[in-house]
């Protein structure tokens, strides 16, 4: 199996990423994938939550939900126009900004996805990982930066209660732009609210996404980190590589390296791992 749960994000729907989504669908064929997860992200539903390109572009939340619907449509056919070739899993990526809890599951009730990814660019509504000065002002919106990785993994236990996504997307993005990472995580209070939220991820036959995407900002490691990746694997939780593509360069990033990697932590690949990909649970 070769696999990519977090993955293809295009420019057709996405205003940071390239090339049109059926091209990568294509890619990812050409590479042998034999399951891919199409993940793009959902629109913001107010002016202020939206990223700043987007409003560089000129777009609103109307023309972002337009999109979005176009996109459920258009990924729709393609999942079962190439359903000889490869398994796709129409669904989008989520956010935890204000009023998530009743926006999400609204749009899963609309679309019916395949499946969700859970995942966190936002605390107290400020996008942290779309620069480093984004990243500075999330921080000043706590009381310092261990404040920040505390409401981040507090808000990552919350969502993954309200949401129960099938995937929990790079479960430390907080890390993203601070060099004490390693020294952060392994802080004792942070260390708690990591094992917590895997304790959730546990329950809820959550799978974590082995997010390769940092490695081709030449971050150290994927997310999570090795601290992390190995209490999860000893917790004996699902963990899936993705390659979070934004283009059909990107698309299968390391994902080679990034199963053999898992492989030989002992983790297994099969049809089960699929087994939340019901829509009834989504």
């Amino acid at each position: 199996m070769l696999i990519s749960l977090h993955g293809g994000h295009s420019g057709e729907f996405c205003h940071h990423a390239f090339d049109r989504l059926e091209d990568m669908i294509l890619r990812y064929i050409e590479l042998g994938f034999t399951h891919v997860g199409i993940s793009e992200h959902i629109p913001a539903p107010v002016y202020d939550l939206m990223y700043d390109d987007e409003k560089e572009a000129g777009f609103t939340p109307e023309t972002l939900f337009d999109s979005f619907e176009a996109y459920i449509e258009k990924c729709t056919i393609l999942k079962h126009k190439y359903s000889d070739s490869i398994k796709i899993f129409a669904g989008f990526e989520t956010e935890a900004y204000s009023g998530y809890e009743k926006f999400i599951p609204a749009l899963v009730k609309r679309y019916n996805p395949d499946y969700i990814v859970g995942s966190i660019h936002h605390i107290n509504d400020f996008c942290f990982d779309f620069s480093k000065e984004h990243y500075k002002k999330a921080v000043e919106s706590c009381d310092g930066i261990l404040d920040f990785y505390h409401s981040y993994f507090d808000k990552q236990y919350e969502m993954l209660l309200n949401l129960k996504p099938q995937v929990a997307g790079h479960f430390d993005l907080v890390r993203i732009f601070d060099p004490d990472y390693k020294k952060r995580l392994k802080e004792k209070s942070v260390m708690k609210k990591i094992h917590r939220n895997l304790e959730v991820i546990k329950a809820y036959n959550i799978i974590i996404d082995y997010n390769q995407r940092a490695l081709l900002k030449n971050m150290d490691e994927p997310y999570p980190s090795e601290t992390v990746l190995k209490k999860a694997v000893d917790m004996g939780i699902q963990i899936v590589p993705g390659d979070d593509s934004h283009s059909i360069k990107d698309a299968g990033f390391k994902i080679n390296d990034a199963m053999v990697y898992l492989s030989d932590q002992g983790v297994v690949f099969s049809e089960s791992i699929f087994s939340n990909f019901l829509k009834e649970n989504v």
